[in-house]
Parts: C-alpha cells; sequence; structure tokens
C-alpha cells in the first residue's frame, strides 16, 4: 500500500509519529520519502541520530509549524499521503491559552488541507480525539472543528484523486502527558492523585492506533471517521495495577475533564456503521458518496437504533492483571507492581 509512496507525518516526532515511522519502515520497505515534519529541532536531531541516512536515506526531517501555510505547502511537494497528527493538546494548557490552541488546532488544519489542495497529494487521514465528541472544554472543540474541516474538504478537491479521512479515539497507553506515565512516576511518591473514583477511560495501544490509521489509508472512500473498538478501565483499576501499596488521593477532576469518554454520541450513531473490527461516522453532507454505497464498499452494517460508545457503558473491559500486562508490553519490559 505505502510502497513507492512519499508520506507527509506532521507532528511527526510525536509519540505517535514516532510508532507510525518505525511500523511503515517495517512493514513497506520500498516506500518512497517518509517526511518527518514538526517544529521540535531537538526532537529531530534525536530522531535523526536514531534513523542514520545512512542507512535509512528514504527520510527527509523538515522543521515547520502547521501554523505556517507557505512552509507547508512546500512540505507537500511531491507527497502521496498525509498523516495530519500536530496538534496542541492538553486540556488545562488549552483553556489557559485558547487562541494559540485554535491557532495550532483549526488554522494548522485548514493549512494542512489547503497545502493538499495546493499539490498532487492522493490521501489524507487526520487524528482526533474522544474529546472532539460532544465537546466541553477547547481542546475538544477546536478538534471537533478540524474533524468537520478535514470531512468537508471533501466536498471541495473537485476532480482531484483525493480522499480526507480522520480517525478518532481514546487515551493512547503510554503516550507522553497521559496517565500511565504520570502514575508511574508519582507512585514513589506512596500517594496517586485520582481525580475522581467512578472515572472511565477507553484504553488504546499507540500500535493499535498507528495500524487504525493504515487501515483508513487502505481503505477509505473519503468523510468517514473511523474509531476503534477498545476496551475500558475504572481509574482505580489503573492506579491498583501500578502501584496496589500506594494510597490514592481523590484530588477532584480538572477543568473541561469528563467522568467518562465518549466516542460516539446517539446522534453521530445516525449516521455510524459497524465494519466489524471499527466503526466509521459518515458525513453529514457528502456530494460524492450515499450511505448505501459506504455500506457496501466497508461490507458493513447500520448500527443499532439508540446506540452509543461510552466509556462507562462498553461491554468490554480491562482488568487489573490485564492492565500491567499491556503495561509491560507496550510501556516497560521491566515493570512491576509497586
Amino acid at each position: 500500500m505505502l510502497n513507492h509512496k512519499s508520506i507527509l507525518i506532521t507532528g511527526g516526532t510525536g509519540s505517535f509519529g514516532k510508532k507510525f515511522l518505525e511500523t511503515v519502515l517495517l512493514r513497506y520497505p520500498l516506500v518512497k520519502r517518509i517526511v518527518i515534519f514538526s517544529r521540535d529541532e531537538l526532537k529531530q536531531s534525536e530522531l535523526k541520530q536514531q534513523y542514520p541516512s545512512a542507512i535509512y536515506p528514504q527520510l527527509r526531517f523538515f522543521i515547520g509549524d502547521v501554523r505556517d501555510a507557505a512552509r507547508l505547502k512546500r512540505a507537500c511537494e511531491g507527497v502521496d499521503v498525509v498523516i495530519h497528527a500536530a496538534a496542541m493538546k492538553q486540556v488545562d494548557t488549552a483553556e489557559y491559552n485558547p487562541d494559540e490552541c485554535v491557532k495550532t488546532n483549526v488554522q494548522g488544519a485548514q493549512n494542512v488541507i489547503d497545502a493538499v489542495l495546493a499539490n498532487e497529494v492522493t490521501d489524507v487521514v487526520a487524528l482526533s480525539t474522544d474529546k472532539a465528541c460532544a465537546p466541553i472544554n477547547l481542546y475538544g472543540a477546536t478538534k471537533l472543528v478540524s474533524d468537520k474541516l478535514f470531512i468537508a474538504a471533501n466536498n471541495i478537491k473537485g476532480s482531484r484523486n483525493l480522499r480526507f479521512s480522520a480517525v478518532r479515539y481514546g487515551n493512547v497507553m503510554g503516550s507522553r502527558g497521559s496517565v500511565v506515565p504520570f502514575f508511574l512516576q508519582k507512585r514513589n511518591d506512596g500517594v496517586l492523585p485520582v481525580t475522581h473514583p467512578e472515572m472511565t477511560r477507553f484504553n488504546i495501544t499507540l500500535q493499535a492506533g498507528v495500524d487504525m490509521v493504515l487501515f483508513a489509508l487502505e481503505n477509505h472512500l473519503g468523510g468517514e471517521i473511523f474509531v476503534p473498538k477498545i476496551p475500558s478501565y475504572r481509574i482505580t483499576d489503573l492506579a491498583e495495577a501500578i502501584a496496589p501499596s500506594c494510597k490514592t488521593e481523590i484530588v477532584g477532576m480538572r477543568p473541561g475533564e469528563k467522568l467518562h469518554e465518549e466516542l460516539i454520541t446517539g446522534t453521530d450513531a445516525l449516521e455510524t456503521i459497524d465494519l466489524e473490527k471499527y466503526f466509521a461516522i459518515l458525513p453529514s453532507v457528502s456530494y460524492y458518496h450515499t450511505k448505501e454505497e459506504y455500506l457496501k464498499h466497508h461490507h458493513a452494517v447500520a448500527v443499532p437504533d439508540g446506540f452509543r460508545y461510552n466509556s462507562a457503558t462498553n461491554s468490554e473491559w480491562e482488568t487489573v492483571e490485564t492492565i500491567r500486562q499491556a503495561i509491560v508490553e507496550h510501556i516497560d519490559p521491566t515493570f512491576k507492581p509497586h
């Protein structure tokens, strides 16, 4: 699928970008070019050391910001596939710096779309978040707008051979700034700060997120928001899995934080289809494909009436033991409960 193709990854030095790069190099050894686009000079330098040009001549490193439309346009020259992973994603930081969040997550998304339309790109997948589903914080609101921009871009592509879609998933186990590495660090203090004893979260590994993006690239018609079928966990079970000997301290929910995650609302469900391994939320306005065409293309069925996908009412749950196994497998092979 990606052999002999050129790929651009915005936010390419982040957790997702690095795992995506590793996976593509492993599975598609004949990939033509991979452009790592990010604004962090140090992280690019570290990645260059990990992937030296003598061994990986197909890699390119572009310093740039998605806020810079001209730089993005240049970076997209000769590119076939764009993965948009750049974002300002810390909820509390976005609440305190709202204009900066809008510039990166909304204007940055539009800049990516404009750069794609100005070049010969054929496939675009944008990373979304559960927080874009019925958003209650600015980060979620900006990502919802970003989703709308990318999905609507299918209607302005004209005669181009071009497809835009998005992937939406929840907590990525072990990603920077997430709760698992936070608890792993805090357990040395003997106390784990828990925001709310009833809180639940969806759980997905970084590799599963990468696999879903690759699935989207291979299967999208354009306009879908792909959603994975993944387990939930209780925050109290996570604390027990990581540090059973530690006390827990209820510190209260942070501004803009949800008690439970939601990936598909009841309203979303009206346009959602079941692909067996994934769900796909279809565009409310599409000038290219009908719902029946999406169903046929994906060999899918519509979800039942009244369907919602919420971490509190999920049918699949992580246990203390499966959480520990996942930490060993995906984060720290030497992990032992504290």
